[in-house]
Parts: structure tokens; C-alpha cells; sequence
């Protein structure tokens, strides 16, 4: 399959994992972990720090930690995480530390994200690791999500 029709057909999925974040009154942010030699997804998770009481359980925490417990290793390199809006500082250190090799987001974040806009982690000279990086894949569909269910949240 064409590289772009797999980032589209993937980061349908994690939006689909983010409205079911919405649904459940987390903010809406959906991740998976896909492994391209096999063709497979490995882990997928959304937000949910309300529901855990862990303010570590963003979507991309979550699905690393899973894709880790199922390989049985803490490094995922040669895998793609795909998440509906771009990594804050601590989620760019997960994957930092995983050896993601492909990070592909949908939104960008200009007040909490960290690998375009605020501290642009990956571009520290104290990163030791940097996967490639994707950008506003489907972000129109990532934002429209988070600008409804903020809308709706400042409403109640």
C-alpha cells in the first residue's frame, strides 16, 4: 500500500480511538503503534488520565506501554506511532526513549506540544533519539474533534 493511503487508513483508526476518548469525557486523542514489516498494528490506546487517575495515561504513553508488554521488550525500534495531535514533552521523551522510528500526528498543538512547536524536543542536543516526523495528517478531522469537545465542555 501507498506510504500516504497507510497514514490516512491508520490515523482514521486513531481518530476513531480518540472519539471513543470523547465519548468516555477524556480529552479526545487517540494513538497506535503499527509495525510495517508485518503489516499489523501492535497497540492502540486513548486518552485517559480521568479514568485511571494517571496523569502519565495520555493516548501515546499507553499505546508505547502496550507495544512494549506485548513484544516483551522496551524498545520499539522499526515501529510507527501514529497519534491525533503532536506529542507534548513528556510523550516526545517516550518516544524518545522507545526508539520509535516514525512518528506521523494529525493537529498540531501550539500551547502543549513539543516536536513542531514549543520546545521542539527532538531537536535538543540532549535527545539522544529522533524519529522521523510527519506532520498534519488528517488534522483538520484532530482539531475539529478537540474544538467540539472543549466547545461542549466550556458549555456545562
Amino acid at each position: 500500500m501507498e506510504l500516504a493511503k497507510l497514514d490516512l487508513r491508520l490515523m482514521s483508526r486513531a481518530l476513531q480511538l480518540a472519539q471513543g476518548a470523547s465519548a468516555a469525557g477524556e480529552v479526545p486523542v487517540g494513538a497506535l503503534i503499527y509495525d510495517p514489516r508485518a503489516k499489523t498494528i501492535i497497540a492502540e490506546a486513548a486518552n485517559a488520565p480521568i479514568a485511571s487517575h494517571d496523569p502519565t495515561a495520555h493516548a501515546e504513553i499507553s499505546a508505547i506501554r502496550a507495544a512494549a508488554s506485548t513484544l516483551g521488550n522496551y524498545r520499539l525500534g522499526g515501529l510507527w506511532l501514529y497519534v491525533t495531535l503532536e506529542p507534548c514533552a513528556m510523550c516526545a521523551g517516550a518516544i524518545a526513549h522507545a526508539r520509535i522510528e516514525r512518528l506521523i500526528f494529525g493537529a498540531s498543538d501550539p500551547k502543549g506540544g513539543a516536536v513542531i512547536s514549543g520546545t521542539r524536543f527532538f531537536d535538543q542536543s540532549t535527545c539522544h533519539w529522533q524519529p522521523e516526523v510527519t506532520a498534519g495528517i488528517l488534522a483538520d478531522d484532530g482539531a475539529a474533534l478537540l474544538k467540539t469537545f472543549f466547545k461542549a465542555r466550556r458549555k456545562s
